[in-house]
């Protein structure tokens, strides 16, 4: 009888550990709120190519969103994404702090950190020109 030498034996709990980390269920959940935030529509086209898969109801879960340990980034990173800022229910609140949301909002856009660096190069669709934060400022 042949033993499994050491490398063997790690080399079978990874692969036995990634198994087993499939069935940690994830929600990977798009809610049937699908409005839209009520802008011109250069504003939402910008918007929807750039912003929508992590900040509203409409997300599109790509292949890697079923794979784990990458399904649970995706996932946090849509649920904090909705939470912070949600375009499907944007107008549920008042007029006031909806014009809070969306300074704060376009300040993180020009500051270059959204959309996050690790996202662009699977989405470069959601890069953003100056084209389109010059369209995101007239959004008032």
């Amino acid at each position: 009888m042949r033993v499994m030498g050491k490398p063997t034996r790690v080399l079978a709990g990874v692969v036995a550990a990634f198994v087993l980390i499939q069935f940690v269920p994830v929600t990977r959940d798009n809610p049937d709120d699908q409005r839209g935030p009520g802008a011109s529509p250069e504003v939402e086209a910008v918007l929807r190519r750039a912003c929508y898969n992590c900040h509203s109801h409409e997300t599109v879960w790509p292949w890697y969103s079923r794979i784990a340990p990458a399904s649970w980034l995706v996932a946090w990173d849509v649920h904090e994404g909705r939470t912070v800022f949600n375009l499907s229910n944007l107008q549920d609140i008042s007029a006031e702090t909806q014009v809070k949301v969306r300074a704060a909002a376009l300040k993180v856009v020009e500051e270059g950190e959204m959309p996050p660096w690790y996202y662009r190069p699977l989405h470069p669709e959601a890069r953003l020109t100056a084209q389109d934060l010059a369209v995101l400022r007239t959004w008032k």
